[in-house]
């Protein structure tokens, strides 16, 4: 895959898909991931034509398609569920990348 996002969105739920589609919006390219796969086809079936969206089934095919250095923006549960997300990314990550935890708890 060739790195072409200029940001990621990991966790695709309400808060996390209407971020998404701000930044396709707004001209950046993004990469899109969520744990079910199905919901990342979702959001690029109900919301492609509003930007750019690189869809991705794995966390390293998500990483994958970032360029460097690499903006990752979780949005998922705070707690465990962010804990787990960032456990899978940071390990395919490097020095420079940037991870924004965007999870709260309510």
């Amino acid at each position: 895959m060739t790195a072409r996002a200029q940001v990621g969105v990991s966790g695709l739920a309400v808060m996390g898909r209407n971020l998404a589609r701000n930044l396709a919006r707004h001209g950046f390219v993004v990469a899109v991931h969520n744990r079910s796969y199905a919901k990342t086809e979702s959001l690029v079936a109900d919301h492609g034509d509003e930007g750019d969206f690189v869809p991705s089934e794995s966390m390293a095919q998500f990483v994958a398609s970032l360029t460097v250095p690499r903006t990752v923006i979780v949005m998922v549960k705070a707690g465990g569920p962010t804990d787990a997300v960032i456990d899978e990314l940071v390990p395919l990550l490097e020095a420079g990348d940037i991870v924004v935890d965007a999870g709260n708890a309510h």
